[in-house]
């Protein structure tokens, strides 16, 4: 395994490169089956002001766009590449409510998320036209007591203080972490698998259903109650995505045997509650 590094690389298995003057040595790729590009800074744990909002757009698009660059070079140059893992997110879609669950041929939504998305997407381009595997994983919010916002959400209920999202009707995606880091391995494997995924539970779930599967399970009530205004004026960008009805179904994984362990709210709670 060969990890790339924007400082000196500390280890023989690290390698230096600078994805914003969109530099690699490509002799890194050597013996590579895959490339797995997590690239991005967080999107929700910090206030999206305008300077925060660049630093999101380019620590995802400039190393996909290096990565996807390199490895088009390397099968032009040599008839072999690696695949790409190239991480997205369920903020490709829209946030109305449409009646029916979306899939990966539902066209992108509007607004400053789903077009970030849609850039990033659009980065890892030059790797698939030029005919390398490109898996992308329109990943919904990963739910997990390792880190992420499951232990704030946690911590929150186990002391009562527990609310929904507005009136908690809006489908909410999510996927537990297990089933993530599962896909990710099933996709790195399976030389059919290209494209975009959704990576969202098979049975999908609302956001007052999840709050209140949470309480149960952690033995807490759920009293309370956010408001959508004030959610809103909070968050700004981030709340058509808490708000809005996202209602997705993970189509192509399923039709491809790609099995869930946690499919549904129940099952992804009580996996993310295991120590």
């Amino acid at each position: 395994m060969v990890r790339l590094v924007r400082r000196e690389p500390g280890a023989g298995t690290e390698s230096r490169w600078d994805p914003d003057a969109g530099t690699m040595d490509e002799r890194v790729l050597d013996d590579v089956e895959t490339v797995i590009n997590l690239c991005g800074v967080g999107i929700a744990d910090r206030p999206l002001t305008p300077r925060r909002k660049e630093l999101v757009h380019s620590t995802r698009v400039n190393p996909t766009r290096t990565l996807a660059s390199a490895l088009a070079h390397r099968l032009e140059s040599t008839g072999v590449a690696p695949a790409l893992i190239q991480s997205s997110a369920s903020g490709f879609y829209p946030t109305d409510a449409t009646g029916q669950p979306m899939t990966e041929a539902t066209p992108a939504g509007d607004g400053w998320i789903a077009e970030l998305v849609q850039d990033w997407e659009k980065a890892a381009r030059p790797a698939a036209d030029a005919g390398v595997r490109v898996v992308w994983t329109r990943t919904s919010p990963v739910v997990d007591s390792s880190g992420g916002m499951f232990p704030l959400m946690k911590r929150a209920w186990s002391l009562g203080a527990g609310a929904k999202l507005g009136d908690g009707t809006q489908h909410m995606p999510l996927v537990q972490l297990t089933d993530y880091l599962r896909f990710v391995l099933w996709a790195a494997e399976n030389s059919e698998a290209s494209g975009p995924y959704n990576l969202t539970l098979p049975e999908p779930t609302t956001n007052a259903e999840f709050t209140d599967e949470l309480a149960t399970q952690l033995r807490r009530p759920r009293v309370f109650k956010a408001p959508k205004a004030v959610l809103s004026a909070v968050l700004g960008d981030l709340a058509d995505q808490l708000l809005g009805d996202v209602w997705l179904e993970p189509q192509r994984a399923v039709d491809q045997g790609f099995d869930f362990l946690a499919p549904d709210v129940q099952t992804a709670i009580r996996f993310s509650l295991r120590d």
